[in-house]
C-alpha cells in the first residue's frame, strides 16, 4: 500500500540532477583488555578503520589528542558483517576501565501500514524459492524456453488479440492454496505489454482512455526502463508480451476492515507462472503480473478509485516486473537453481522504483517522482531512526518497513558506488546474497557493508568532506531529503535526519544491545583537546568474544 503525504519532494530529490536467529552460543574467554593486545588506532580527521575483534580481543586504544585547542570526535559502530541472514549476538561496547551496565533499550521499528502486502511478498518469495529447482530443469530440459514449454501448456505464439477472452487461474488466498477460475478480455495490447481486466469487475472502473494511458506507461516507459537496468525476461508463452490481469480476486485478498491499519495488495508477482511443470489449475505458464481493478463502491474490499489504481499500478508494476525479471534471470535463462535472496532481491524492486520515478524527473515532473520514490524514503527514515534493530540481511523480504527501508539504501550506496550497470550483474548471475553482491562489485562483502554503515552517518555531513567511498552521490539525505520532509511534515519525519547516535565522552563509553546481520549501533565518542587515550572493549559480554558467525566489525571515523 502506498501513503502519501503532500510535499513538494523536489525540495528533497538529488544531489546533483534534481530477522535474528537467537543467541549464538558462548566462545572461550579471551585476555583481559591491555595496551599490549589493544589495537593502537592513530587516525587523522576523514580516516577510518574496521577491526575484527578476533584479532585483537575486541581491545581497541584510540590516541590522546595531540590538539590542546580543540576536541576529537569519533564515529563508532559495532556492527555485524555477516554475509548471511539470521545471524545475531549480544554485544557490548565499554571503555576498559568501566565494570558492564545493563543494555540499553533499543527502540523496535514501528508495525507496517502495509504489513499486508510485505507478507505477502514474503510468501510468494519463498514460493519462488521452493519452485526453482524444478523451474530451472524445465527450462534446461526445453532450450528453446518459448516454443517448448509452450507444448506443456499451448498458449498463443503471437500476442493477443484485442478483444480477445481468455481464462487464467489467480491466487485468490494468502497462502495462495487457493486459486479462482478468471475469464478476462484484452483491453490493450502493446509491443512489450497486454492488458487484460476480469469481465467481471465492478462498474465504474477504468475506460479505454485510462488503459490507453497504463499502456503507455507500462509499454513505453517501465518495460523499457526495466529490462535496460536489469536484464530481459523470459517468454514461456510465446506470446511476445508480459500479461498485466487486472482482476477483482487480487482486491479480495485484502480484508477491507483492515485496509486502513495493514494496508492492501496493489499487485504481484507469482513465481510458480514461471514452472512450466505446474499444474494449469494453479499456473498460467506466462510472465504475467496480477493487479487490483477500479472498484469506487467498494463492492469487493477496500474501495479504489480510478485515480487511484492509475497512481498505484505503475509503482506496483515496476517492482513486481524486476522480481519476474531476476526469477527468469537466476533460474530460467541460465543453470541456476536458487532464487536472489529475499533482501537483495527486494531492494533491487525498490530501487526499480526509483529509477521509474527519476525518469519522471528529468523531464521535471517532480509529483510523478514523488509517486514512485516516496515509500524508498520514508521505509529508509524508519531504518535510520533505528538501525540497531533491525536486520540488512533478511531471509525473505517480508520484513518491516524499517528492514525494506535498509535493503533499497544499500543497493543505492552500492549503485553510486559501482555504477548504473551494477543491477544488471546483479541480476543476470547464479550467485545470490552477499557472494553476488562481492563478485560484482569486486570487494569483500565486508568491505561494502561496514563501508556503507559509515556513510550513513558522514554522507554529506555539514563541515566534514567524506571519503568519496563513504558518500552518497544521488541524494544528500542529511542536508536536503530529510531535511525537507521534516520541515513539512514533522508528523511523519519527527527529526530534520533520523539517524542519532548515541553521545558520551570516549572515557565513558558503554553500549550494549543486540547486533543483527549487516546492520549496527551508532556512538559518537569525544575527547578533549589534549586528553590522553582511552580503549574500548568490544566483545559479546564480561570476558566473552563474539561468536565469528555474526561477522563482527568495530568501525572507527575521526569526524574531527
Amino acid at each position: 500500500m502506498k501513503r502519501r503525504i503532500a510535499v513538494p519532494l523536489v525540495m528533497w530529490s538529488l544531489a546533483a540532477t534534481a530477522g535474528c536467529s537467537g543467541d549464538h552460543a558462548a566462545g572461550p574467554s579471551i585476555p583481559t583488555c591491555s595496551s599490549a593486545l589493544a589495537s593502537q588506532l592513530v587516525l587523522a580527521i576523514g580516516a577510518y578503520t574496521s577491526l575484527d575483534p578476533a584479532s585483537d580481543g575486541g581491545c581497541v586504544t584510540i590516541a590522546a589528542n595531540a590538539s590542546t585547542l580543540d576536541s576529537a570526535e569519533y564515529l563508532i559502530v559495532p556492527q555485524s558483517a555477516a554475509g548471511t541472514f539470521g545471524q545475531s549476538s549480544p554485544f557490548e561496547l565499554r571503555t576498559a576501565s568501566l565494570a558492564a551496565m545493563p543494555a540499553a533499550q533499543l527502540v523496535e521499528p514501528v508495525s507496517s501500514p502495509r504489513a499486508v502486502a510485505l507478507q505477502f511478498d514474503g510468501m510468494l518469495r519463498r514460493v519462488g524459492r521452493t519452485r526453482a529447482a524444478r523451474a530451472g530443469a524445465a527450462a534446461r530440459a526445453h532450450p528453446a524456453i518459448g516454443p517448448a514449454a509452450a507444448a506443456v501448456n499451448p498458449q498463443p505464439v503471437s500476442p493477443p488479440a484485442p478483444g480477445s477472452l481468455r481464462k487464467f487461474a489467480v491466487c485468490s488466498a494468502l497462502d495462495c492454496s487457493h486459486f479462482t477460475a478468471v475469464t478476462a478480455r484484452a483491453e490493450n495490447v502493446g509491443a512489450h505489454i497486454a492488458i487484460y481486466v476480469d469481465t467481471l469487475a465492478p462498474a465504474g472502473g477504468l475506460d479505454s482512455a485510462d488503459f490507453d494511458t497504463l499502456k503507455q506507461v507500462f509499454d513505453s516507459r517501465l518495460y523499457p526502463l526495466d529490462t535496460a537496468t536489469f536484464g530481459g525476461v523470459s517468454d514461456l508463452d510465446t506470446n511476445s508480451v508480459v500479461i498485466v490481469l487486472m482482476t477483482g480476486v487480487v482486491n479480495k485478498l485484502s480484508a477491507s476492515a483492515k485496509c486502513a491499519t495493514s494496508g492492501y495488495i496493489a499487485g504481484f508477482f507469482f513465481p510458480p507462472d514461471l514452472d512450466t511443470t505446474a499444474p494449469i489449475d494453479s499456473s498460467n505458464h506466462g510472465e504475467i503480473f496480477y493487479s487490483i481493478v477500479a472498484d469506487p463502491s467498494a463492492t469487493l474490499s477496500c474501495a479504489h478509485s480510478r485515480a487511484g489504481v492509475k497512481s498505484v499500478l505503475p509503482s506496483t508494476f515496476t517492482h513486481e516486473f524486476q522480481h519476474m525479471i531476476n526469477f527468469a534471470q537466476h533460474v530460467l535463462l541460465r543453470p541456476g537453481v536458487r532464487t536472489e535472496e529475499g533482501w537483495l532481491d527486494e531492494g533491487l524492486s525498490k530501487y526499480a522504483e526509483e529509477i521509474a520515478g527519476r525518469s519522471y524527473l528529468q523531464q521535471g515532473d517532480t509529483a510523478t517522482f514523488s509517486n514512485y520514490a516516496f515509500d524508498d524514503v520514508y521505509d529508509t527514515y524508519q531504518y535510520l531512526s533505528a538501525p540497531g534493530a533491525s536486520p540488512l540481511l533478511i531471509q525473505y523480504d517480508q520484513g518491516t518497513l524499517a528492514e525494506i527501508g535498509a535493503s533499497w539504501l544499500f543497493v543505492r550506496y552500492l549503485v553510486d558506488q559501482f555504477g548504473d550497470s551494477l543491477p544488471h550483474k546483479l541480476d543476470g548471475t547464479t550467485l545470490v546474497g552477499s557472494v553476488n553482491v562481492a563478485t560484482q562489485t569486486g570487494q569483500s562483502f565486508v568491505t561494502s557493508v561496514t563501508r556503507w554503515a559509515l556513510a550513513n552517518w558522514v554522507s554529506d555531513l555539514p563541515g566534514f568532506t567524506a571519503p568519496p567511498e563513504l558518500a552518497y552521490t544521488s541524494w544528500r539525505f542529511r542536508t536536503r531529503t530529510f531535511a525537507s520532509l521534516n520541515a513539512h511534515d514533522p508528523g511523519q519525519f519527527p527529526r530534520p535526519y533520523p539517524l542519532v547516535p548515541t553521545l558520551s565522552a570516549g572515557t565513558a563509553v558503554n553500549l550494549s544491545g543486540t547486533l543483527r546481520s549487516g546492520s549496527g549501533v551508532y556512538h559518537r565518542a569525544l575527547q578533549g583537546p589534549g586528553a590522553g587515550a582511552f580503549t574500548l572493549l568490544f566483545d559479546r559480554g564480561p570476558g566473552t568474544p563474539l561468536p565469528a558467525a555474526v561477522g563482527p566489525r568495530l568501525s572507527v571515523i575521526r569526524i574531527r
